[in-house]
């Protein structure tokens, strides 16, 4: 028996009369809707002329909804009504002495009520008396057009229907008894029809060849990423009941285990099967990028959208589309936003699926407050959205399976075997836990070192990677960014000359590359170590030279990194050898899950039959180095209580101003699934938590971000705490940025942007950047009298950097804070004007990746202060000028070029090259193909160093 039989669908009649559905079948009803094991009996032969077509009768209880899709597998079937359309239109009534009357459809057992004056003109029109007739000989036929000879002009079925209904439309607008009755009937037992459907659905797995996803699925997973088959551990993951059942998941396992793939099939099974729309949540920008680019090709082959939402990018709310679906692709605060707009305008069921990277992140401060919020709210709104967690292995992974209501699955697979070394001098001890020391002595180094190469190279870092360099990848973890370049450049100063000979064509275009990336520079550094294979990488390279570096290391072009503890959370960069050059991340030892994402990477899968970590120590860490290998997971605690509660006061004020909440016991009420109140007992050790949401209330009633009704029951936002909540503003600095926007309407610049750049200078970039004073001085005396004007409008007057820049002393006080804003304002408003990287990145003396995050964080912060101007009515004036202004922050280009850069696939260098064009149609690079013709065909290289200012950095 087939899904809906087991169901039990029962089908309510209006009328008690027994009749069978099968004498409903004509020449028309497919081959395979006709004839049955439960016929009873046959009925007269009745149909077309000249020939001849048994019914038979079928018994009630038969599945009403079984090969519900048979006509469409019946290829004849248009063919069939096209040809009957030209025939005579025919009907069958048979009565049998004693039995009722058997009609031809469920509706006509009413038709002794008083017909509609629509119904009896069409049957007038084809010769039919207005009313069946109970008392004709049973074994007559009635045909609707009268004797056989009738030499009438025949008419075809659409006609005679469209006639009807246009008699119809004209007829009076009275409803009979028996029109009321039959439009009861159909509504119900469509009704009954739509809720068998939705449980069969809902019941039944749609189980594919591929993991519930069609063939093709698995064709372009072969094609596109050569994947052929599946770890075992992936096939039970996807197989196991709760996945099936769609009920949440957190899964772990360690590093380079294929977790995300899995993530990858339930959200194509989710979109194609369900036709859903996902949301994947990974922790910085560049993994949302390159998770674009991931999903870009599989969602033009299968017709789904990918819609990326980092930096200024992502529409609130998104757009809602009526046949594609879409997976939005989103940093942890953009998520936290999207998730609110769904929730505002009432689509977050439309959220099938939630997919959280690094869920581990939880425990890691502002963020994962951030995290824990925006999975509490899905929690909270929607009882349909699936929850899938990836995370590395976690001490208390029980609280957040007890906090998401999820199952879990726990794997050590490694595609590649890890083997974990210690040096010490300059010997190497295996890691082995069972050992009392953790460590067992496994060789010494045989490497020879002169008299200088030990002063410049004590750790025997050069031993360690010409073990494995130039055949075999190496990464050199380092605890700052400058030892990551002083460590490659002495490396390479030791190297032979045949490293030069490795790969050298490759190499050459490698540095090509950079330079033209550069605008005709490139970094010293990089110019001296590519050519024996070398490099470094870190957050201060453009994202342009970044992905340059990430490929040649991936190609092999490359075979050594060194790099920061960010490479390890980043993208995936596997090496046959890691060496962490010291346990300390700048002066804070490491954490076992930083070393766990750091030794992750050794042992390349498909290349390398074993992994290697080298992990460098000095006497001194020798103990700590123990308990960092061997002691258990860290354990993940909820931050919304931490900084003075600054997480939970966030998420009371975003409750109250989306309707969620509107007192205190309804905010405990939703405390009640997050992760804090799972945690109580052990953060809550002061007081308790209800006293804590009291406190919290009470503090946001006093900065005028919430408000109680007159009867002091139900709480409401107010006007400042809607925008602070909308634009996703920090509350530290809510209070800041009005009060700055007022003192900016009242003397507001025009003839400059650079009165508008400070507005959106991030307050938390300030304590990144210490300012360089004479170079301050310089720069600020090369503007205008209104911009300088503008500088001592907002606290920062030419005399006070005069006299920092000759080292003397100030005596007037001067709040430092809004001296660095307004020198990081400076250096944007230099970029913009410019749109050179490196010519300001040597003006200012900083580094060329701190200027684009700081472009970044901007662009992102000006898009957040625009959505606060929108909710307050005195700030109209920003509105316009702001939206302006995020376009050039996340372009970065001159002011004509934006509109080209707004063309998808443009980047600057094209756009400047379009601009040029008399002729040119940006519309024309939309056209398929002309992405291929633009690979075919090279363009000039007009500035392409700038092509990564507008791709936002989060490291």
């Amino acid at each position: 028996m087939n899904a809906a039989g087991k169901q039990g669908i029962l089908i309510k009649r209006a009328s008690s009369r027994k009749r069978s559905r099968d004498l409903l079948k004509t020449h028309l009803t497919p081959a395979g809707k006709r004839g049955g094991a439960t016929c009873s009996q046959p009925c007269p032969a009745a149909g077309r002329p000249g020939s001849t077509m048994a019914a038979e009768f079928c018994s009630d209880s038969e599945d009403l909804f079984g090969d519900y899709d048979s006509l469409l597998e019946d290829s004849a079937l248009l063919e069939k009504l096209d040809h009957a359309e030209q025939l005579d239109f025919t009907a069958l009534r048979h009565k049998e002495p004693g039995e009722d009357v058997l009609t031809d459809s469920i509706l006509d057992v009413l038709v002794d009520e008083d017909l509609h004056s629509s119904q009896r003109l069409f049957e007038d029109q084809v010769d039919r008396p207005p009313k069946k007739s109970r008392a004709q000989d049973g074994d007559r036929v009635l045909s609707p057009l009268g004797d056989a000879g009738d030499t009438r002009k025949r008419r075809s079925v659409a006609d005679r229907m469209k006639r009807a209904m246009i008699c119809n439309a004209a007829a009076p607008s009275s409803v009979s008894r028996g029109a009321k009755m039959k439009e009861a009937v159909v509504s119900e037992e469509i009704s009954i029809a739509m809720r068998a459907m939705d449980t069969v659905c809902a019941e039944t797995p749609d189980l594919g060849p591929f993991f519930g996803l069609p063939t093709r699925v698995k064709e372009l997973m072969f094609k596109l990423r050569g994947i052929k088959d599946l770890y075992d551990w992936q096939q039970t993951c996807l197989n196991l009941d709760c996945v099936q059942r769609r009920k949440n998941l957190i899964y772990s396992l360690p590093t380079s285990g294929g977790k995300t793939l899995v993530a990858e099939i339930l959200v194509l099974r989710e979109l194609l099967c369900r036709r859903k729309d996902c949301l994947f949540i990974l922790p910085y920008i560049s993994l949302v990028q390159e998770k674009v680019r991931g999903l870009a090709s599989f969602g033009l082959e299968l017709d789904f959208l990918v819609e990326e939402y980092a930096g200024s990018k992502g529409r609130f709310p998104p757009v809602k589309r009526r046949n594609n679906r879409s997976v939005y692709i989103a940093t942890i605060e953009k998520a936290h936003s999207l998730v609110n707009s769904l929730i505002e305008t009432g689509r977050v069921e439309d959220l099938g699926l939630v997919v959280v990277d690094e869920l581990h992140m939880l425990g890691d401060g502002s963020r994962g407050a951030i995290i824990e919020m925006t999975l509490a709210k899905v929690l909270f709104t929607s009882k349909s959205t699936q929850i899938i967690g990836m995370s590395a292995t976690l001490g208390n992974i029980k609280d957040l399976q007890t906090f998401l209501r999820a199952e879990n699955y726990t794997n050590d697979f490694r595609p590649v075997q890890l083997k974990e070394y210690v040096k010490l001098t300059d010997t190497i001890y295996e890691v082995d836990p069972t050992e009392e020391e953790c460590f067992r002595f496994s060789r010494l180094l045989n490497f020879k070192y002169s008299s200088s190469m030990q002063k410049v190279d004590p750790d025997h870092i050069i031993a360690l990677v010409t073990e494995v360099i130039p055949t075999h990848s190496c990464l050199v973890f380092c605890p700052t960014k400058k030892n990551c370049e002083n460590v490659v450049g002495m490396i390479c100063k030791y190297l032979k000359k045949e490293f030069l000979t490795f790969r050298q064509t490759e190499k050459a275009v490698l540095l090509c590359e950079l330079k033209a990336s550069g605008s005709g520079s490139a970094c010293p550094v990089l110019r001296r170590t590519v050519p024996y294979g070398l490099a470094y990488h870190h957050s201060g390279l453009t994202s342009e030279e970044r992905k340059l570096v990430e490929e040649a290391y991936s190609n092999g072009v490359l075979c050594l990194l060194t790099c920061t503890s960010t490479l390890a959370a980043g993208v995936n960069l596997p090496a046959r050898r890691v060496i962490l050059r010291s346990p300390y991340v700048a002066a804070d030892f490491l954490r076992r899950s930083q070393y766990k994402q750091m030794v992750g990477r050794a042992g390349r899968a498909g290349i390398d039959a074993v992994g290697e970590s080298v992990l460098i120590l000095q006497d001194a860490d020798r103990h700590a180095a123990k308990t960092l290998i061997c002691a258990p997971m860290e354990k993940c605690y909820s931050n919304l209580l931490r900084d003075g509660a600054r997480g939970l006061l966030s998420l009371i004020l975003s409750l109250i101003g989306l309707n969620i909440c509107s007192s205190v016991d309804c905010v405990m009420d939703f405390l009640c699934v997050t992760l804090l109140y799972v945690q109580q007992e052990a953060l809550c050790t002061e007081t308790s938590l209800k006293e804590e949401v009291q406190r919290c209330v009470d503090l946001l009633r006093d900065k005028d971000l919430v408000t109680e009704t007159a009867q002091g029951q139900t709480l409401q936002v107010t006007k400042l705490g809607r925008a602070t909540f909308k634009g996703c503003v920090d509350l530290t600095y809510s209070d800041l940025l009005y009060k700055d926007l007022s003192k900016g309407l009242e003397g507001l610049l025009l003839n400059s942007c650079l009165h508008l750049v400070y507005l959106v200078t991030p307050y938390d970039m300030i304590t990144q950047c210490r300012p360089d004073w004479m170079v301050f001085f310089r720069q600020f005396t090369m503007l205008t009298d209104a911009e300088q004007k503008m500088s001592a409008a907002v606290g920062v007057p030419e005399s006070f950097i005069a006299r920092k820049a000759a080292g003397q002393t100030v005596r007037k006080p001067v709040n430092m804070e809004v001296v660095s804003r307004m020198y990081l304002a400076l250096v944007l408003f230099t970029l913009l004007k410019e749109t050179n990287l490196w010519s300001v990145s040597e003006r200012f003396h900083l580094s060329r990746g701190f200027i684009q995050s700081l472009l970044g964080s901007s662009s992102a912060f000006c898009s957040c202060v625009l959505h606060f101007t929108e909710e307050l009515e005195e700030f109209w004036p920003f509105r316009a000028l702001l939206t302006e202004l995020t376009r050039r922050l996340s372009y970065c280009v001159t002011a004509e070029l934006i509109p080209l850069m707004e063309v998808a696939g443009v980047m600057e260098s094209e756009a400047a090259v379009q601009r040029r064009l008399p002729n040119a149609d940006p519309a024309g690079q939309r056209r398929p193909g002309a992405a291929l013709q633009r690979d075919r065909e090279p363009l000039p290289q007009t500035s392409p160093a700038d092509r990564g200012l507008r791709q936002d950095v989060a490291e």
